[in-house]
């Protein structure tokens, strides 16, 4: 990998790292909303929480950070896959340690956001959107292909 493409991987990086910024404050705004508000148990709010932070993060990092041009049904699929493992797994971890254990649930919901933005990186980067990379009108307008 020569300098650029260090450079333009880096810019990556950064770049899903704020919106998933973005996405984890939606998170923990609504996990406090359902939370303190309306009162639900720790799992559910969790679980609901994460539900509208991946449609904000996968929409953002589609355009923006992959600016990918592949079929939006086919990597919400492959999205929703590495969820069907992501979320029962960390959805127990929540309820064990915060509903059973009695950690603190903004913690466990931390530590949970912690290991979604790492594993969700790698699979995004290098699974959904690996043959898509920067192929849609925003990456081809900024090479002046536009």
């Amino acid at each position: 990998m020569d300098k650029t493409e260090k450079k333009k991987e880096l810019i990556r990086s950064v770049k899903f790292l704020l919106f998933s910024v973005s996405a984890g404050l939606i998170q923990m705004s609504s996990f406090a909303l359902f939370k303190e508000l309306l009162g639900w148990t720790n799992w559910l709010s969790y679980l609901l929480a994460l539900v509208l932070s991946v449609l904000w993060n996968f929409t953002l990092n589609r355009k923006f950070t992959f600016k990918s041009a592949n079929n939006v049904p086919i990597a919400m699929f492959k999205v929703a896959c590495y969820y069907a493992v992501f979320t029962p797994l960390s959805t127990l971890l929540e309820r064990l340690l915060a509903d059973t254990l009695g950690w603190n649930g903004y913690l466990v919901t931390a530590i949970n956001m912690a290991l979604n933005l790492i594993t969700e990186f790698l699979y995004q980067r290098f699974y959904v959107f690996r043959d898509s990379i920067d192929t849609n009108d925003l990456a081809k307008k900024e090479r002046g292909e536009l």
